[in-house]
């Protein structure tokens, strides 16, 4: 904006937002000041820990801040950007809106922070054109997410700050102005620490006390050397099998691998000897709990690098998602109980040892499963499809027209053959909740929108010319002035007309069933022994994506709810004729010294223990259902993981203390599972109290 621009924008009406030049939070650029505050957001006078910085209070979700500034004013910027601290010991979530007009588009940022830690927002503008889920996180600066629509910056007129979720107390931060930044806007390389330290030398939280918090270095010593000498005496009830089934009834022969079955009543699946198997697992049975700090190393009471004895507890730029310097704490306690060399093995006796005594049957997904592949225990494997030769189209959705896309998909496929014969493997889950899932728009929109040359554009060129006579005839039945050259190739600008969307999503429905079945098949051809147990959707599939579902031998959903609801199963049952299984749900409380809760809310651990009863035992009355798997065996890291969620969802904390009540819950539950699923003892009905959500 030059300086004849920012006069005219300063002379702005004072209904509108205060735009002005200067740095704040050393980000440079035009600074936005909100027009007003929104519901009971107030401001509090006092100093603050950061340069430039107010402090704020929210009562409730949704309070917040309203910007007003001219069209185009962020069209030609790079970043948004504030710096931000949080008080207190409870995560704060905010969402942050851009506009185009009153009743216009709106473009959605999530995200959160690091209590007691300063962090920078930094939101880079090219998010609006939704071609990523969201962006990695950066030191206290956690889990930035885009929803919402896609928007035309130089239509965009108005911001929304608010609380998006948040603990029963007050919400108390401190902020500076948002700058509207042309270049790139630095990271913060020293954050504020208003309390020193924030995670002690056990992997513990710094800010938090509760009665359970482990005190000493001996004291997580003694504890795991308990474990692993008690880990031999576990075992399943008589009434198990050797595979976790139900030994009182056989339905058949066994295949001598798992297999689904519909006895007439209701879906199971067979254990390898031909008994009914209902899945409890678990997932994330791995040495987890792993805390990323960079940017935050001054956040660690202790940091043992350069130290031999504990280089296994590092680990660093996983890949494309995952990036960062990670440091895992639990696998340092194990090294301090049972030395750098033995520790693993030992660790794995534990973990395996508990899944017996919590009477799960299955060891879930993201788990370190040749433990449970040597140790004869059921498992299932994640994949995850990473094209090397073709590429993607639209946020992780491959381009299924490439002419090397089908020698990507029998690499991916590949990596099964080592288990293709092994009886104690379950089956495997394609994927996880892909991002262009998340996404409010089709698969062939978000192409058009962001990738300019591709063969699933040209094919869906050649399919429209095989569908409409001529361009004039496509242009009649858009509603626009569009050419089988447009489709085929160049970024559509403006909005694709609703007129269109009836083609897209039927052009949608050939990239998805292409995109699973060639999976399936190639998976099938390495493997013909294991089950396809799906892509954990999020939810029902929207009826688009469901024709190349069918080549899956299980559904499976990830139902972060009170209980798993039956017309949803109901209807995915109808649409797809195969059972489904829970991939993920959880329930966490703010009582053990994590900032959230999880994605299900409650306020102790004894009613994390009701609500696991009420959702497992409920699932497994259910005739669709075949097994839920609980996500995790470990809470997250109170710092963060890769991507900062930091949860009360485990069954053992970080110093590998079990939560007796979420255990003897479980316990229960999991020794009547048979006799719910088989409708001769009603489920479990003790209702806890629900809280708001905090994740």
């Amino acid at each position: 904006m030059n300086r004849r621009q920012f006069i005219s924008v300063s002379a702005l009406s004072a209904g509108a937002a205060m735009i002005s030049h200067g740095r704040a939070a050393d980000t440079g650029g035009l600074r936005l000041d909100p027009r007003s505050l929104i519901g009971g957001m107030r401001k509090e006078e006092g100093s603050t820990p950061l340069d430039g910085a107010s402090w704020y209070v929210a009562g409730t979700v949704d309070d917040g801040f309203e910007y007003l500034f001219p069209p185009g004013t962020l069209a030609k910027a790079r970043y948004l950007a504030a710096d931000m601290l949080l008080d207190g010991n409870t995560l704060i979530v905010f969402m942050l809106t851009l506009k185009e007009g009153d009743g216009g588009r709106q473009f959605n940022f999530r995200f959160a922070g690091l209590n007691q830690c300063s962090f920078r927002v930094r939101m880079p503008l090219s998010l609006v054109d939704q071609n990523r889920w969201g962006i990695e996180r950066e030191g206290a600066f956690l889990k930035p997410r885009c929803s919402g629509e896609r928007v035309d910056l130089s239509k965009v007129d108005r911001m929304r700050l608010v609380i998006h979720r948040k603990a029963p107390k007050p919400a108390r931060f401190c902020m500076t102005s948002f700058t509207v930044a042309e270049s790139e806007v630095p990271k913060i390389d020293k954050p504020v620490l208003t309390k020193g330290p924030l995670i002690d030398e056990l992997g513990q939280s710094t800010i938090h006390d509760w009665p359970a918090k482990t005190r000493n270095v001996a004291e997580v010593r003694r504890r795991l050397q308990a474990q692993l000498e008690q880990a031999p005496r576990q075992s399943w009830p008589d009434s198990f099998t050797k595979w976790g089934g139900w030994k009182e009834r056989r339905l058949s022969e066994g295949s001598g691998f798992f297999r689904t079955h519909n006895d007439g009543k209701r879906w199971w699946l067979l254990d390898p000897d031909g008994y009914p198997f209902w899945s409890a697992g678990l997932d994330c049975i791995r040495v987890d709990t792993t805390a990323r700090y960079d940017g935050l190393e001054s956040a660690l009471a202790w940091l043992p690098e350069g130290q031999p004895e504990f280089a296994g507890i590092f680990s660093s730029a996983r890949g494309d998602r995952n990036q960062g310097k990670s440091i895992t704490y639990l696998a340092a306690n194990l090294i301090r109980a049972f030395g750098a060399d033995a520790w693993r093995e030992k660790w794995a006796k534990i973990a395996l040892s508990e899944m017996k005594r919590l009477r799960f049957n299955t060891v879930g997904n993201w788990s370190e499963w040749n433990f449970s592949r040597e140790a004869g225990f059921p498992y299932v494997r994640p994949m995850d499809f990473r094209p090397r030769r073709s590429s993607y189209v639209y946020r992780d959705f491959p381009d299924v027209f490439h002419p090397e896309f089908l020698q990507d998909a029998s690499d991916f496929a590949g990596q099964l053959a080592d288990t293709r014969d092994d009886p104690a493997f379950v089956g495997y889950f394609l994927m996880n909740e892909p991002q262009w899932g998340f996404s409010s728009e089709l698969p062939a929109v978000g192409m058009l929108y962001n990738t300019a040359d591709c063969p699933a554009r040209r094919e869906l060129a050649g399919w429209l010319r095989g569908k409409y006579a001529n361009s004039a005839a496509l242009s009649s039945a858009w509603g626009t002035d569009v050419s089988f050259q447009r489709a085929a190739s160049g970024r559509w600008e403006g909005v694709i007309p609703k007129e269109a969307l009836k083609d897209l999503q039927d052009f949608s429905v050939l990239m998805a069933t292409r995109y699973f079945q060639t999976l399936s098949q190639a998976c099938r051809k390495v493997d013909p022994n294991h089950m396809n147990l799906g892509m954990r959707w999020a939810g029902v599939p929207p009826k688009w994506a469901v024709e190349g579902m069918h080549s899956f031998d299980v559904f499976s959903i990830n139902c972060y709810q009170k209980k798993v609801p039956f017309p949803q199963t109901e209807e995915i049952h109808g649409m797809l004729k195969m059972p489904i299984i829970i991939g993920e749900w959880h329930f966490g409380a703010l009582d053990v010294g994590l900032p959230s809760s999880g994605i299900g809310h409650l306020k102790n651990q004894v009613d994390r223990g009701k609500a696991y009863r009420l959702y497992i035992e409920d699932a497994a009355a259910n005739p669709y259902c075949v097994g839920a798997h609980w996500f995790t065996l470990y809470d997250q890291s109170t710092l963060g993981r890769f991507d900062g969620e930091n949860y009360n969802i485990g069954f053992l904390d970080v110093c590998n203390r079990p939560y007796d009540d979420l255990g003897r819950a479980a316990i229960a539950s999991h020794e009547a599972i048979y006799d719910v699923a088989s409708g001769s003892v009603k489920p479990f009905a003790d209702e806890p109290e629900y809280l708001p959500n905090l994740y």
